[in-house]
């Protein structure tokens, strides 16, 4: 796109002031509707608008009260790591229950799965501090609440965890990243 081949407008840019709520509307469509093809999708959306055709959206599941659902915090996350008591893996669907008896979101938990690449047999350490980044901003904040969490050292100052349980969780993080050096 070269500024040099625009053609130069006399008057000021004028945006009509029904353009921000219409594209936060075709915004909101498009995230709810998730279509393969958005171009294509695009075009569907606003021929049928400008027609006064129903939209092609899907229609919004039925809402659950975000009061509804716990908030994951560092506290519920050692309650499932007490709850499994050293083991080293757990089936999705049993680790799932245990979600959602926690009451926290679905949609979190599904969201660890999938930018984990966990399958049906989760390593459960990886899935942990994967959840633990979601409420770190940076691995080195997300590696602090894991070792804050798994630190059965309280009384003597810093949480302490085994070199090599830290070194497994940071290449863990680094690998999923993808960003950051080992």
């Amino acid at each position: 796109l070269s500024f040099a081949n625009m053609p130069q407008l006399d008057k000021p840019l004028v945006i009509p002031p029904e353009l921000p709520e219409l594209l936060k509307q075709y915004t909101q469509a498009a995230i709810r509707t998730r279509p393969p093809d958005l171009i294509q999708w695009s075009a569907t959306y606003f021929t049928a608008l400008q027609n006064g055709e129903p939209l092609p959206i899907k229609e919004q599941p039925e809402r659950i009260s975000l009061s509804d659902w716990a908030v994951l915090t560092p506290e519920l996350l050692k309650v499932l790591h007490t709850k499994l008591a050293g083991r080293l893996t757990i089936e999705t669907s049993e680790l799932l229950d245990m979600w959602k008896a926690q009451n926290l979101p679905i949609d979190l938990f599904e969201s660890i799965i999938i930018v984990g690449r966990l399958s049906d047999e989760i390593e459960w350490l990886k899935f942990f501090v994967l959840a633990c980044s979601s409420l770190g901003v940076t691995i080195a904040k997300t590696l602090k609440i894991a070792c804050e969490i798994l630190s059965t050292e309280r009384e003597s100052g810093s949480p302490r965890i085994p070199f090599s349980t830290f070194q497994f969780l940071y290449t863990f993080l680094a690998d999923v990243d993808g960003e950051v050096s080992r």
